[in-house]
């Protein structure tokens, strides 16, 4: 189990206690590269369901569509294989990740191999990339979404022969979203070649490491072509070469299908 000190870091050899069990892993810097959720946002919507005055405590009904703010796409989102979001493991959705900053990039641009610079020769097998363009910036602006950096044929197909785990990237696709041969063919390069996509990253200007631990959870709902994630960067203190520990599945719960049958959920409180 993890454990952090006040800071939000992870704690040294020094102050880990026998829960914490991390004495041999170092200190660490927790940078949020997540979207906040609010209305208005495309597809979220909130609805209030408690309150405190007359329930005795406040909820509310989140209505989110499964790729809004920072998500991740699973291969059924474009038809790249029969892996949905809850199939994906946990340990693929975590790793070593390299910075390329593109920070001034034209609207539209076609992001190559060669904008990777020795990233490129220096890169792993099981790395993942995350692009800096500073697109976050324009979240709220029809051009976030209408002309956005794009990924190329080119580095999709060497993504994919590089074996990258993961691919992070500002704007809300890796693709013109208003071109949907180019959405079809680099999300099925990407997916079908074993490359998870995260997109809407944000705050990445606030990593100083060209790599860092690098981790985008996703919800676990059932079937699902994609999720939202909590996405962050952990720096300092060798976080690069950090590797995540086995990951056991969680066991069957309420509303799963255990054993070829299905619990019933329970109603809301």
């Amino acid at each position: 189990m993890s454990v952090q000190n006040r800071n939000g870091a992870f704690p040294g050899a020094a102050e880990t206690s026998d829960q914490g069990r991390l004495e041999s892993r170092p200190s660490g810097r927790i940078i949020d590269l997540t979207l906040t959720l609010r209305p208005g946002m495309r597809g979220v919507a909130f609805e209030p369901k408690f309150n405190f005055k007359e329930h005795g405590w406040n909820a509310q009904t989140l209505h989110l569509y499964s790729h809004c703010g920072t998500h991740m796409d699973a291969p059924i989102h474009s038809e790249a294989g029969d892996q949905t979001i809850d199939e994906v493991p946990l340990a693929q959705c975590m790793g070593p990740a390299w910075l390329v900053k593109l920070d001034g990039i034209a609207p539209k641009a076609l992001i190559t191999v060669a904008d990777l610079g020795d990233i490129a020769t220096r890169f792993a097998p099981g790395d993942s990339l995350l692009l800096r363009t500073g697109w976050s910036a324009f979240v709220d602006q029809a051009k976030w979404r209408d002309a956005l950096p794009r990924i190329s044929l080119e580095l999709a197909r060497w993504c994919v022969e590089q074996r990258v785990k993961l691919l992070g990237v500002e704007p809300p696709s890796v693709a013109d979203v208003n071109n949907l041969p180019e959405v079809i063919q680099i999300h099925q390069t990407l997916l079908g070649g074993g490359v998870l996509i995260v997109e809407g990253l944000t705050n990445l200007e606030a990593i100083t490491q060209e790599k860092v631990f690098f981790a985008a959870l996703p919800l676990k709902p059932l079937r699902g072509d994609g999720s939202p994630v909590r996405a962050l960067a952990l720096e300092d203190g060798g976080a690069a070469a950090f590797q995540p520990p086995m990951i056991e599945s969680a066991p069957c719960r309420e509303s799963e299908p255990c054993s070829g049958g299905w619990k019933a959920a329970a109603p809301l409180p």
